[in-house]
């Protein structure tokens, strides 16, 4: 069991209807693309053609945090807001969405942006299923 679900698992309330894979999926993807965009972010800085990665630089690190800030707030559920929920989900696939473009331009020249789009456009679709379960 990751360490997500087991958290959820513990929570001392009912989390109600929202689908518990789907949240625990989301929550895993925003943390992963949250490291894989901050170590694009770096592996680019490391390029020699950095002046030309200057872009992808901060998309990765404007996707990163909000990645992070995605995953924090799906993981708190006292209080819960349904409608901040929808808003950082649908602000989280937008990032993902646009970071994965960037990446994928550069992709071809630095496997480190092959890796980082892959991530991207997998934590936006868990975005996406969670927003869809969420309706």
């Amino acid at each position: 069991m990751h360490t997500v679900e087991a958290m959820l698992d513990t929570y001392p309330k009912d989390l109600g209807d929202v689908d518990r894979a789907k949240l625990t999926a989301c929550i895993q993807a925003c943390y992963e693309c949250s490291q894989t965009c901050t170590a694009c972010a770096d592996a680019c800085l490391g390029e020699d053609m950095v002046a030309d990665l200057v872009k992808c630089i901060r998309t990765n690190l404007d996707c990163a945090d909000i990645c992070a800030t995605t995953g924090a707030v799906l993981s708190r559920h006292t209080g819960y807001d349904a409608n901040v929920t929808r808003a950082v989900l649908e602000a989280c696939a937008m990032a993902c969405r646009a970071c994965g473009d960037e990446c994928e331009r550069h992709a071809g020249m630095h496997e480190h942006c092959r890796v980082c789009a892959e991530s991207c456009r997998r934590c936006e679709q868990a975005c996406r299923d969670l927003l869809g379960a969420l309706d």
